[in-house]
């Protein structure tokens, strides 16, 4: 089931921590982002919104790319994070856990 408007306006305010989070782990191209992304329920999304993003972030200077050869098809841009994509991910993450906590104590229990 896709996510629903308000999901999706709230997602969008953290794919870009998500993809930094991935690519501190490994990097990745574009493709395999986007299935890194769809295994996490309520991250999944397009192509279309993950390549500009990555665009986005290589501009900033927090990502580098490098192109590999691939087994099937065309070569394919690497994405890998830079020192400042580094700082940009722990700052994302102190937000983030700021927000949950606040949003934590300020929400109701679902009970």
């Amino acid at each position: 089931m896709p996510p629903q408007p308000t999901a999706t306006q709230l997602r969008k305010g953290v794919l870009e921590l998500a993809i930094l989070t991935l690519l501190a782990e490994e990097e990745s191209y574009g493709a395999e982002l986007v299935d890194r992304l769809s295994h996490h329920p309520g991250l999944a999304a397009p192509a279309g919104t993950v390549y500009p993003l990555l665009t986005r972030l290589t501009r900033a200077k927090a990502l580098t790319t490098r192109w590999q050869e691939s087994p099937v098809g065309p070569p394919r841009k690497y994405y890998s994070l830079t020192r400042e994509g580094h700082e940009l991910r722990t700052t994302l993450t102190e937000d983030w856990r700021l927000l949950v906590d606040a949003m934590t104590t300020l929400l109701p229990d679902p009970a």
